[in-house]
């Protein structure tokens, strides 16, 4: 049964003599053919202005409302003949409106009337916060892995991502240092080292491979968690290298060097990098308690320590600008550079 707009007593006066009233009826669909329930319907009466003055009852409301039913129907009983314009809407789609005439007597069924979505209603309005926005872009970082394998955690390809929160670099650093790569290149350090004999020290036999390999991923878990997480956030520095991947060879070339260096903070502004400086003397600074002693030379040994990992990050840099990323695959294109 079709939902019947009900008529004001006043409708059926409006009738001129010797004319019948009739209906208007029709249905209501979605774009995919599928009847539309609960859309609601204004019948609006259109009148000339020498016409409305001649009705009887001008006074009288001119519009009717109806929803439509479970099969998408809906029906006007007791229309006056004239011109008429139906406006059907519903939350979330564009009104539709449809003119005609009735005709005296006229049962007027009306073509299908298609609800398209509206515009703004298909608009997801994204209010996220900022840590939000950085938590998506730290997800698709933790995704980049050279050759398919080599994490490459600490690398963005955004020129504008958004800071991490504290919470943000202490999960990169922990991802990065418990990485299964991270245990294996600890392991191939020290074999190489137990074969050169480095460290003497440590002795030989398994019980010297074992010194080695603790000291070598002690290495890179102190530098990781302590220039990656403690200190950027101390003091509010990104520990992640942003890809430029623009402009000539050159200026590419002092950008990796100078990232060694420098580092964008929180704020997004370029800063001194206290917090890889100061991170690789307080790795270097920690070794020494686990060093053997023959190995331990105060001051300088950590200080020489930071200034190898300096230079190591600047080459590093160099290869992520120009060789990294050709040799990640499934690699975010958020980038603006190309490589």
């Amino acid at each position: 049964m079709a939902c019947i707009g009900l008529a004001h007593p006043a409708w059926s006066q409006q009738v001129p003599k010797g004319l019948a009233s009739g209906s208007i009826g029709g249905v209501v669909e979605d774009r995919d053919g599928a009847v539309y329930e609960g859309a609601e319907i204004t019948l609006e009466r259109i009148f000339s202005g020498s016409e409305a003055a001649s009705m009887p009852n001008a006074g009288a409301p001119t519009k009717r409302t109806a929803m439509s039913d479970s099969n998408g129907h809906f029906l006007f009983g007791e229309v006056a003949p004239g011109a008429f314009r139906l406006t059907v809407s519903s939350k979330g789609f564009a009104s539709q409106t449809v003119s005609g005439i009735l005709h005296s007597g006229e049962s007027y069924e009306a073509k299908a009337i298609v609800l398209p979505v509206h515009s703004a209603a298909s608009e997801v309005q994204v209010n996220a916060s900022q840590v939000e926005i950085a938590q998506e872009q730290l997800r698709v970082e933790e995704t980049q892995r050279v050759l398919g394998m080599i994490p490459n955690f600490f690398v963005t390809y955004v020129p504008n991502a958004e800071p991490l929160s504290t919470r943000q670099k202490y999960s990169l650093a922990w991802k990065t240092s418990i990485d299964p790569i991270s245990f294996a290149a600890a392991g191939v350090f020290a074999g190489i080292e137990q074969a050169d004999n480095t460290f003497s020290g440590y002795g030989q036999g398994a019980q010297g491979y074992g010194k080695r390999f603790g000291a070598a991923y002690a290495d890179g878990f102190f530098g990781t968690m302590i220039g990656g997480a403690v200190l950027p956030s101390l003091l509010k520095q990104d520990p992640r290298y942003f890809y430029k991947g623009t402009g000539t060879t050159r200026s590419r070339v002092l950008y990796a060097i100078a990232n060694a260096v420098i580092c964008k903070g929180d704020n997004g502004r370029w800063q001194a990098n206290y917090s890889g400086i100061l991170g690789g003397l307080a790795a270097g600074g920690i070794s020494n308690l686990y060093y053997p002693a023959s190995a331990r030379d105060g001051v300088g040994l950590t200080f020489d320590n930071a200034l190898i990992g300096t230079a190591a990050g600047a080459v590093q840099n160099l290869f992520q600008e120009f060789v990294v990323r050709k040799l990640t695959p499934r690699l975010s294109n958020h980038g603006s550079g190309t490589p």
